[in-house]
């Protein structure tokens, strides 16, 4: 009777360390699983604020160079419109003495 008291006995210490491992085992699962959340939280977070970051370096190249453009463009127009002005300047300049010229004659 003693043999199967110890042998009982024995049974119950190894459920008890059975029960109390696998207790174990699942709060370092659980533990682990929340570090894995954690982390993949704090990673997701890090990589919308990069991909917002990148965003908005990219929109400030683009307007930046957007604004360039245009400033060369207003340049180019500029400086065309200054050539044309300068041309009807010269033309209007000959007409004045084509002018002056036919009304002296008529006036002589």
């Amino acid at each position: 009777m003693v043999i199967y008291m110890t042998t009982i006995s024995e049974a119950i210490t190894t459920i008890k360390k059975a029960e109390n491992d696998a207790d174990k085992l699942i709060e370092d699962t659980e533990k682990k699983s929340s570090e894995l959340i954690d982390e993949a939280e704090s990673k997701s977070k890090e990589i919308v604020e990069n991909t917002k970051k990148e965003a908005q370096e990219e929109a400030e190249k683009l307007l930046y160079e957007a604004e360039n453009n245009a400033k060369k463009e207003a340049y180019q127009i500029t400086n065309r419109t200054a050539g044309e002005v300068e041309k009807n300047k010269k033309k209007a300049t000959d007409n004045v003495d084509e002018a002056v010229e036919i009304i002296v004659k008529s006036i002589l």
